[in-house]
């Protein structure tokens, strides 16, 4: 099942602001901050990663109900909604 990449900017844009947060926590890490602002710096990343995730399924599954014949099969969407438990 193809995207439309005009559909997942809002997803590519956060992914992109996850890079930045996850380059923060290494140079964090590199710099011996505290552990809690590491912490807190990866949390976001986390959160961030997981929003991404769940906005390019939401945009599948509406791709999956304007063009049912292109769905895939109820079980790989099953394993897409666990990848991200």
């Amino acid at each position: 099942m193809q995207l439309d990449t005009v559909e997942l900017t809002p997803a590519l844009n956060r992914l992109k602001r996850a890079q930045g947060q996850l380059g923060a926590v290494v140079r964090m890490i590199e710099e011996d901050r505290d552990c809690k602002d590491i912490v807190t710096q990866l949390s976001a990343v986390s959160k961030a990663l997981d929003r991404a995730g769940f906005a390019i399924i939401a945009s599948g599954l509406e791709h999956c109900l304007t063009n049912p014949g292109d769905a895939p099969e109820r079980q790989d969407l099953e394993k897409l909604f666990l990848s991200l438990a």
